[in-house]
């Protein structure tokens, strides 16, 4: 199901982690690859954020300035809380993506990562009425937000600003199902309590569905052998109710010929296979150590530069994997000299962290294990 029923692709293509060269700039042949198979099999929805470094870039690059406008939906997002110290240099934010993006409108624009303190800049700067403004402008035309945070924290955002609301973006997966930070079904609940439909990020979270621990890889297959657990993982998003776009930030051609093969074969779940999510779900929560979905806003403002995601997954390895892997990954994560006791705990990571980790306890931990 499309935007208010239109019959479009469930699968999002999701460009915050596009595929990369040996260089680290991001592979926009590859990108315009992937694009073309995604379009040619029904999809439309690309999401991608100012915040995104050169991913606004590249997709102009691999569809903007090589398909019909609308052949296509693009989707951005305002970082009010990331870098602007006055409200026009948040409202810029709209303008530099345009820019960007090369087009004079954005089909989807949303306010990025609401919950916590960051959800303050919207409203001290104003941007809510703002961003209606620019909807009325022409220059957007669906307005919605992002959200990490509790349900009671959305309920609040939404009987406040219900009628800025068109749709709200959420992290949903079955392993944050009833998981008591992140509430995937607490606030799917209270989202369609105020009848807005959902745009899902996070479906694999951050990759640790795609490959999850052989414990929880057992449960799986013997469910059914034949079926990977990336087609697991997205089948329970993409048969939420009132789904615009099931989002996968794809890294690579055959991550995107592997989701559209799921989308072929998409099915209601049977409540064995729900019975079989929640073992799983059961048996993930004993085993991952720290929620990291390596988003990185954590590591924009870090006064040291720490790698702060990589040295997440290093702990994760090591309780997923043996402490082994885990030596292995945060060697190489702090390569380049900044290590887990360079932190000088100003806390600012923890702020900014959708997840609400404890990150500055978590590099102690690490650089006790591992330094």
């Amino acid at each position: 199901m499309g935007y208010l029923g239109e019959d479009t692709c469930k699968l999002g293509f999701g460009l915050m982690r596009l595929p990369r060269l040996e260089d680290g700039t991001i592979d926009v042949d590859q990108v315009a690859q992937m694009a073309d198979e995604f379009l040619a099999a029904g999809g439309t929805y690309f999401d991608t954020a100012w915040a995104y470094g050169g991913s606004e870039e590249a997709i102009r690059e691999a569809l903007v300035d090589r398909k019909p406008r609308e052949s296509y939906t693009l989707a951005t997002k305002n970082a009010a809380w990331l870098g602007p110290k006055s409200a026009q240099e948040a409202q810029d934010q709209l303008q530099v993506s345009l820019e960007r993006l090369g087009t004079d409108y954005v089909d989807y624009y949303l306010l990025h990562n609401l919950g916590g303190t960051r959800t303050e800049y919207f409203e001290k700067w104003g941007m809510w009425d703002w961003a209606l403004e620019q909807k009325r402008a022409g220059r957007i035309r669906h307005l919605g937000f992002s959200f990490h945070d509790n349900a009671k924290t959305l309920d609040k955002i939404l009987s406040k600003h219900a009628e800025h609301t068109e749709f709200v973006q959420l992290q949903i997966n079955y392993a944050d199902w009833e998981d008591g930070s992140v509430q995937s079904r607490k606030v799917h609940e209270v989202a369609r309590s105020y009848d807005k439909p959902v745009v899902i990020m996070e479906p694999v979270k951050g990759g640790t569905l795609a490959a999850p621990p052989e414990p929880v890889a057992q449960i799986l297959a013997a469910a059914d052998p034949d079926r990977t657990p990336v087609e697991w993982a997205l089948r329970f998003a993409m048969n939420t109710e009132g789904l615009i776009a099931c989002l996968s930030g794809m890294s690579s051609l055959e991550q995107m010929r592997q989701n559209l093969r799921t989308l072929r074969q998409l099915s209601p779940l049977t409540q064995a296979e729900l019975d079989t999510l929640a073992a799983a779900r059961a048996q993930l929560a004993e085993l991952i150590a720290v929620p990291c979905t390596s988003c990185h806003y954590c590591m924009e403002d870090c006064p040291v530069s720490m790698p702060i995601s990589s040295i997440m997954e290093s702990l994760n390895r090591a309780a997923l994997y043996g402490d082994e892997k885990g030596r292995s990954n945060y060697g190489f994560a702090t390569r380049d000299g900044v290590r887990a006791s360079d932190c000088i705990q100003c806390a600012q990571c923890e702020s900014a962290c959708p997840q609400h980790i404890d990150i500055v306890h978590q590099l102690e931990v690490a650089a006790s294990k591992f330094e």
